[in-house]
């Protein structure tokens, strides 16, 4: 018994080291969604700039459009809202915003100090859309087809080149496919 107790501390490095070796590699911003090629899930949440305007799945219906999720009190968030105004303007690109665990009021003076790239923002701030989407944090953005399915989820932010390397050839994809 004596001899196994010298051995438990080497056991322990070599299941440590083997555990960190298998994490090598990885992207940190390539999280796997259970959602991908599903439809969006069911809710039914306030417009953040009409609180009186009730939103639900079918927003997602018709055009393929970036669902970005993002919060005030989020740094990166705003490091993303530049390329994000440059993606609605230039791009024409369509952008619904998922405004997660935030202040309405804080949100409403953020969009008009900084711009906004939105058609329609959906306002969450208990964050029930965001867990059923399997958000971990902000900003995470996905990309939904013109049936409402999502085909890919980024998390981190969106700038010039995650637009014309990862999102754009995806929703190229999803326009082939119809």
């Amino acid at each position: 018994m004596k001899r196994f107790l010298l051995f438990l501390p080497l056991l322990v490095a070599v299941a440590v080291g083997v555990f960190l070796f298998a994490g090598i590699g990885k992207d940190p911003t390539k999280l796997d969604s259970a959602l991908i090629g599903k439809q969006v899930p069911a809710f039914s949440l306030r417009d953040l700039k009409q609180p009186e305007s009730m939103l639900d799945e079918s927003l997602f219906r018709g055009e393929i459009t970036l669902l970005n999720v993002w919060g005030t009190w989020c740094p990166s968030c705003r490091d993303e809202h530049d390329d994000l105004m440059w993606l609605a303007r230039e791009k024409k690109v369509s952008i619904i915003g998922l405004n997660y665990k935030d202040n309405r009021d804080d949100a409403l003076v953020w969009l008009d100090r900084l711009g906004d790239p939105y058609s329609t923002v959906i306002y969450d701030p208990k964050g029930t859309l965001g867990f059923d989407l399997g958000v971990y944090g902000a900003p995470e953005t996905f990309v939904i087809d013109a049936s409402g399915i999502v085909r890919y989820r980024h998390v981190g932010v969106v700038n010039g080149e995650v637009w014309e390397q990862v999102l754009l050839p995806v929703i190229n994809e999803a326009r082939e496919k119809g």
